[in-house]
C-alpha cells in the first residue's frame, strides 16, 4: 500500500507504472464481457435454493472465527448452542446491512444510467446489474425471514445519511462506497462458502452472491479508475471525505449492537467487548484487505478521511 501521507499520483501504481487510460471502446469491451458472463452464470434463488430445508442445530450461520466475540473470555464461557445462536443473529444483522447497501446502490445506479445511451453495452450491463441486485435483496430478505430474528439494520441517523447519499452521490466516492461494501460482503461470503461447518443454505446463498457480485466489482473497478482521472485537488479532497464516511459506515453498522441481547449482554456492553476484541479487529482489517490498497493506490485514502478508515480498522 502506498503511504497514506504521500499517495502515489492518481492513476499511477508504484510497481507497474501508469495505468492505461480507459477509452469508450474499452468501456464497451468490459461491458460486453460482463453481459456474456451474466448470460452464462445468473441464478434464480427460488429455483436454486431449498428454502424449506430445516437448519442443523449444530451448524453455525457464519464461520465461528468471524463472529465478533470469538476469542474473548465471554465467548470461552458460551456453550456451542449459544455460539451458534449469536452467529445466527449476526448473520441477520449483516444481511440487513447488505439490503440497505444494495437498495442505495440500485437507486444510484439508475440515476447514473439515466443519461447513458441505452443502446450501449455499458448501459445494458448497468441495468442487468440492477436486476441482479433486486434478486439479491429478495434473497436476503427471505433469508432474514427464515432466520427468525428481530429486524436489525443501521440506525435511523445512518439511514437518513443514506438517503442523502443516494440522492447526491456520484463519481469516485460513489464507486468507492460500492466497492468497499461489495468486497466486505464478498470476503465474508467466500469464507462461509468454503466452510463445511456452516449451514448448507448459507453456503449456497453465499455461492450465488459471490458469483454474481464478481461482475459488479469488475464493472465498478473500471468505472472508478475512469472517474478519478483528471480530478482537481478540491474535487479529489471532497471525494476522499465522502468515500471515507460512506465506506466505513458499511462496516461500522454491519453488526447491530442489539444482536448481543441473544446471549444475555446489553447492546452497549456487547459492542464495547467486540471493539476491544483483537480477533474482531483482525477480521475488520481482513475484510478490507483486498479493496483498501486499490483505493489508496488511486489516491482516495488520505487527508482527514484517513482517520475514519483507521477508526474502522480498515487501515492500521
Amino acid at each position: 500500500m502506498t503511504s497514506l501521507n504521500a499517495p502515489a499520483p492518481r492513476g499511477v501504481t508504484p510497481d507497474n507504472g501508469p495505468r492505461p487510460r480507459r477509452t469508450a471502446r474499452d468501456r464497451e469491451t468490459v461491458a460486453l464481457r460482463l453481459l456474456r458472463s451474466a448470460a452464462r452464470a445468473s441464478f434464480d434463488p427460488d429455483a436454486e435454493l431449498d428454502w424449506d430445508a430445516p437448519f442443523d442445530k449444530e451448524k453455525p450461520f457464519l464461520p465461528l472465527e468471524r463472529v465478533s466475540l470469538y476469542g474473548t473470555p465471554f465467548w470461552d464461557g458460551l456453550t456451542h448452542a449459544r455460539r451458534v445462536e449469536l452467529s445466527r443473529h449476526e448473520l441477520a444483522s449483516v444481511s440487513a446491512a447488505g439490503i440497505w447497501l444494495e437498495m442505495c446502490l440500485m437507486q444510484l445506479f439508475l440515476r447514473f444510467l439515466y443519461d447513458v445511451d441505452p443502446r450501449t453495452a455499458h448501459a445494458q450491463f448497468g441495468l442487468t446489474e440492477v436486476g441482479d441486485e433486486t434478486r439479491h435483496v429478495v434473497m436476503f430478505a427471505k433469508l432474514m425471514e427464515r432466520l427468525g430474528t428481530p429486524v436489525y439494520g443501521p440506525p435511523a441517523p445512518v439511514r437518513n445519511i443514506g438517503r442523502l447519499f443516494k440522492a447526491l452521490g456520484s463519481g469516485p466516492s460513489m464507486w468507492a462506497v460500492f466497492l468497499v461494501g461489495e468486497e466486505i460482503f464478498d470476503r465474508m461470503q467466500r469464507a462461509a462458502m468454503a466452510d463445511t461447518l456452516v449451514q448448507p443454505l448459507i453456503r449456497e446463498i453465499s455461492r450465488i452472491h459471490v458469483v454474481e457480485e464478481a461482475r459488479h466489482v469488475r464493472y465498478a473497478r473500471a468505472e472508478i479508475e475512469r472517474s478519478v482521472r483528471g480530478l482537481g485537488r478540491t474535487a479529489l479532497a471532497r471525494h476522499r471525505l465522502v468515500a471515507a464516511v460512506g465506506a466505513t459506515a458499511t462496516l461500522e453498522f454491519m453488526i447491530d449492537p442489539e444482536v448481543y441481547r441473544c446471549v444475555g449482554l446489553e447492546p452497549a456492553e456487547g459492542r464495547a467487548m467486540a471493539l476491544a476484541n483483537p480477533h474482531h479487529l483482525a477480521t475488520r482489517h481482513w475484510l478490507g484487505a483486498k479493496i483498501v490498497p486499490f483505493l489508496d493506490e488511486l489516491g482516495l485514502i488520505s487527508g482527514p478521511g484517513a482517520a475514519l478508515w483507521r477508526r474502522a480498522g480498515l487501515i492500521q
